[in-house]
């Protein structure tokens, strides 16, 4: 008979895949107990009945590349790591489907339907980010643009609740309308509402020919028009990005086409020559693309407005700056745009520069940050009261003794 709660995850999961926490498994800076290795759904839900019983406060993780974003919980016993669970269950090609483990890394399951022809189009800039990390995170490239998000992308998952229940929500055919939608639930939770294990996803074609439109704008208000001539052209662009290395430089919008041989060529062609302002057409996307415009110990932020209003938001970035050497890269075509800050950045100052943004954008968020500057402000930022009484709901539903990743979420959920 187990004596202790390490000897009753050993016995449910085999003592070799359990160990004693150590500083570098902390998430956020708080250091769990123990790290629980899991390969399956089935492992998953054992770990998580066990964590029940002995009333486990629990922290999913998959890779590790996002681990560090999000506030930092409130607590953490047990780490429950998925990034054993890898491969592809089943790739339809006819069905433009894939289903995977939530530890298989993005970019394997991208090199297994490239080879059918078909794309993930999930394009993420952290290279180890995992299925289910990016499910979690709802993290997106610029592909979003036309091909939508991951929540869009997402059409099926399996999720283990708190008390070890295996759940699975949708399934693999795109046209699926039974039951609530729970994948674009869990998206974007943070591991507050479940673990995930697998994933299904839609797929796409992938075009044979690509090129990128790219104009250097002086100031917000010529990009900001570049962007929504573009958006409006008859291109149809696969997505509208933009660089910005300092608060107040030049501003380079770019725009990826996609389609047959020789016929996106010309349409990129025409599209620069309709844009003017020494638009070029790139056979390579810039090295930028695609890119946080943070490193990976420093300060991201995640800004937005309505697409109209890409000027006032690059604006904003810029006023709000002061003296700050803010980089500003994103999703022209989507008014979402993130910024980054060095790591040594004095962490009073990026609380100031949250704060004004948030007083004129829609909303603000610190995707990662030290835990310096997550001590002097709210990640999330405020939320509509009754929006966070719906969220808090709908935890206590799932979660109801707040165990899954406790105060990682908005509001401390």
């Amino acid at each position: 008979m187990p004596t202790t709660t390490k000897d009753a995850l050993a016995a449910a999961l085999g003592a070799e895949n359990v160990r004693d926490a150590a500083e570098s498994d902390a998430v956020c800076g708080v250091r769990p107990q123990w790290v629980a290795t899991v390969d399956s759904t089935e492992r998953a839900s054992a770990a998580m009945k066990v964590a029940a019983e002995h009333g486990l406060r629990v922290v999913p993780k998959g890779s590790g590349s996002k681990l560090d974003w999000g506030a930092a919980p409130t607590a953490v016993d047990l780490l429950l790591d998925v990034s054993a669970s890898t491969g592809i269950v089943e790739h339809a090609a006819g069905d433009l489907v894939v289903h995977a483990l939530a530890g298989t890394p993005i970019a394997e399951v991208g090199n297994v339907v490239r080879a059918a022809g078909q794309q993930l189009a999930i394009d993420q800039p952290l290279p180890t980010a995992t299925v289910g990390g990016v499910v979690a995170t709802g993290a997106s490239g610029p592909c979003r643009h036309l091909f939508g998000g991951v929540r869009d992308l997402l059409i099926g998952i399996t999720v283990v609740r708190a008390d070890g229940t295996v759940t699975t929500a949708g399934g693999k055919v795109v046209k699926n309308v039974a039951g609530y939608d729970l994948g674009k639930l869990y998206t974007g939770s943070f591991g507050t509402l479940g673990v995930i294990t697998e994933a299904v996803f839609r797929l796409h074609p992938v075009s044979a020919e690509h090129r990128w439109i790219s104009v250097t704008a002086a100031d917000p208000a010529t990009a900001g028009a570049l962007a929504d001539e573009i958006r409006h052209s008859q291109a149809v662009p696969t997505a509208i990005e933009l660089d910005r290395p300092r608060p107040d430089g030049p501003i380079t919008v770019c725009a990826q086409l996609e389609g047959r041989p020789a016929a996106t060529h010309d349409r990129a062609a025409e599209l620069a020559a309709t844009l003017g302002h020494e638009a070029q057409v790139l056979e390579q996307a810039p090295a930028w693309w695609g890119s946080h415009p943070f490193e990976p110990a420093g300060t991201g932020l995640r800004v937005a407005a309505e697409p109209a209003k890409l000027p006032h938001l690059l604006a904003a970035i810029q006023d709000a700056a002061a003296g700050l050497p803010v980089t500003t890269r994103g999703a022209a075509g989507l008014g979402v745009l993130h910024a980054g800050l060095p790591a040594d950045t004095d962490p009073a100052a990026v609380a100031g520069l949250v704060t004004a943004l948030r007083a004129r954008c829609e909303y603000a968020v610190v995707e990662r940050a030290p835990r310096a500057v997550l001590a002097e402000i709210d990640p999330w930022g405020p939320v509509a009261p009754g929006l966070l009484t719906l969220m808090r709901r709908t935890k206590d539903q799932f979660d109801p003794e707040h165990r899954l990743a406790p105060g990682r979420f908005v509001g401390g959920i």
